[in-house]
């Protein structure tokens, strides 16, 4: 792949953010197939070149690529832009990107199953630990969303401290960690968040107080359940109809 031939866009004066703008576009061309697993990268002096920067400054966007698990090194034969499954995707730009990028809406499925799996495990370790604090605060986001069932913007941020709320009363940081990485880059995608009608929003905090319910009861196979349900049947009805699972 020649110089010429290699699509860059004007970066900034600052080195900093120079080096940003040489790892967002690679990411780009990587990730919507332009540069595919496999095909080497133009030689340092033509990236520099390409995008009209120094080598300190393409050295940089090289190392950040790679600790992505987006570029391997090998000696002897150059940069090449590696397989998939090498692929950080909890990296939250390179997330960003996949999700831009996923017209079939494999990764999108697939967040949503870490999700429900992750989120459901983390409602039943709610239930177990929640204290009357812990229930009175979360009483008080479900009026919130009764409230503001009329405003979809505001819903969509209550909707998702109440999730939050739950994940922290769980004590998982770590569940809680991954989760907050893949859904707060997922929320980017209007295709993710959807529009979502009254009536469904309306089923949406019905199912909020009924994993609410399970959880001061102190019901940890409930809660479990109803939080798969909620966050798989939420899903189904904001998906398109795509290739593998029709809209619900």
């Amino acid at each position: 792949m020649s110089a010429l031939a290699f699509p860059a866009p004007d970066v900034p004066h600052h080195r900093g953010r120079r080096a940003d703008a040489v790892v967002d576009h690679l990411i780009e061309l990587i990730v919507s197939g332009v540069v595919p697993p496999g095909r080497l990268l133009p030689v340092e002096s033509a990236l520099c070149e390409a995008f009209g920067v120094s080598r300190t400054v393409v050295r940089e966007a090289i190392k950040s690529l790679e600790a992505k698990g987006l570029l391997k090194i090998r000696q002897g034969v150059g940069t090449l832009v590696s397989a998939q499954e090498s692929w950080n995707l909890l990296d939250p730009a390179l997330l960003t990107a996949i999700v831009r990028h996923d017209e079939r809406y494999d990764i999108l499925d697939q967040l949503v199953d870490v999700r429900t799996s992750l989120e459901s495990s983390m409602a039943r370790e709610a239930a177990r630990k929640a204290t009357p604090a812990d229930i009175a605060e979360l009483r008080d986001l479900m009026a919130q969303l009764d409230a503001a069932v009329r405003e979809p913007d505001l819903l969509d941020d209550i909707d998702v401290t109440f999730h939050e709320r739950i994940m922290l009363v769980s004590g998982n940081r770590l569940g809680r960690a991954i989760v907050h990485t893949v859904h707060a880059e997922a929320r980017r995608s209007p295709r993710y968040v959807g529009h979502s009608a009254l009536k469904h929003r309306r089923q949406s905090n019905r199912q909020h107080r009924a994993v609410l319910e399970a959880i001061a009861a102190g019901d940890p196979d409930a809660a479990a359940s109803l939080m798969a349900e909620h966050i798989a049947t939420s899903w189904q009805r904001r998906r398109p109809a795509g290739p593998h699972r029709p809209a619900g």
